[in-house]
């Protein structure tokens, strides 16, 4: 006898079609609504770890506005010349605890937090080392810290503090490069314009709910750095402001570099490039030694037993190189 293909008995443990959906749709609902509440508990979880961490360490310096947003800045120690230190990328002035402390010795040294790093507010400026440039001389201004300055500028820094004394010459009376970041080639490529600074990017939404800070316990503190420094270095490393400032700034590299590398002569300001002495490579050996040529009036030192963070792998070079500026200015 025949056999029918269909069969008219389907299982009873097959479900319909229309079944199956709504299954689905009731469970992406419910993984809706428990990332959003895990959402709005790491928002608040980070709300008050924020409140705390700002009791817990409070800004060292002052607060100073500089045209609707203010900026940190931290002097201490007597003298003259003063010393302003400019740090790198999405560096802020807790990562001075080496040096700040023994330079302050000598003389007068100011460090900083460019808007939007550390305890600084955030800036509307796109993020260029003309901007930080303009920014801290108003900064210096405004707190009444009267140049001429040596200026002090580590890594992308460097870019800044060029900058710095080529469009406020009277205002620097020295100038010590930290390592500096290589300058861009002159290729003829147009570069990266820097985009507004503040948008919302994945890894700020990440900081927002508290994730980046979670991670930042079992990854070790940021930096090598005295107790008290360190822990408020980590502190206002993983707020969302710095981690989105820390994103802008690097976007806004490009546009910085190639500013600085219009700037070919300082004229006779007294130049101090100082260089690590390990993972060098040609490239960056060459670069280092470009950067002598900014001023007729250079020298080059080099930090031997450091790589690129001086500041922190080998403070005393850092120290020593700054107060031999201060000191050659003095006698002259």
């Amino acid at each position: 006898m025949a056999t029918s293909m269909n069969n008219p008995h389907p299982s009873p443990h097959a479900w319909p079609p229309g079944r199956v959906l709504r299954r689905i749709g009731k469970g992406l609902a419910v993984m809706a609504g428990l990332m959003i509440v895990l959402g709005l508990a790491g928002a608040a979880y980070e709300s008050a770890a924020e409140a705390a961490d700002l009791r817990a360490y409070p800004p060292p310096g002052q607060l100073v506005d500089v045209g609707g947003y203010r900026l940190h800045i931290h002097c201490t120690g007597t003298g003259s010349p003063t010393v302003v230190i400019e740090s790198g990328w999405g560096d802020m002035s807790a990562s001075w605890g080496w040096v700040q402390p023994e330079v302050a010795k000598t003389t007068r040294i100011c460090t900083y937090d460019r808007a939007g790093m550390g305890w600084s507010e955030a800036s509307p400026q796109p993020r260029t080392a003309r901007v930080y440039a303009n920014e801290l001389h108003t900064l210096l201004v405004n707190a009444n810290e009267p140049g001429p300055y040596v200026l002090v500028g580590h890594s992308m820094g460097g870019f800044t503090l060029i900058m710095y004394a080529h469009d406020y010459p009277a205002d620097v009376a020295g100038l010590v490069l930290i390592d500096s970041q290589d300058l861009p080639t002159a290729d003829g490529a147009t570069p990266q314009p820097a985009p507004q600074p503040g948008g919302t990017s994945v890894p700020a939404l990440l900081a927002r709910i508290g994730l980046i800070r979670l991670l930042a316990a079992p990854l070790g503190s940021f930096e090598n750095l005295p107790e008290g420094d360190k822990q408020a270095y980590t502190a206002r490393a993983v707020a969302p402001c710095g981690v989105q400032t820390y994103l802008d700034e690097g976007m806004g590299m490009s546009e910085g570099g190639a500013q600085a590398r219009a700037v070919t002569t300082l004229g006779a300001l007294p130049l101090i490039v100082l260089s690590r002495g390990q993972d060098q490579d040609a490239h960056h050996t060459a670069a280092q030694i470009g950067l002598l040529q900014l001023s007729t009036d250079h020298q080059q030192l080099f930090a031997g037993q450091s790589g690129h963070s001086i500041h922190l792998e080998q403070p005393e070079a850092a120290v020593a190189a700054i107060v031999q500026m201060v000191e050659q200015l003095r006698q002259r």
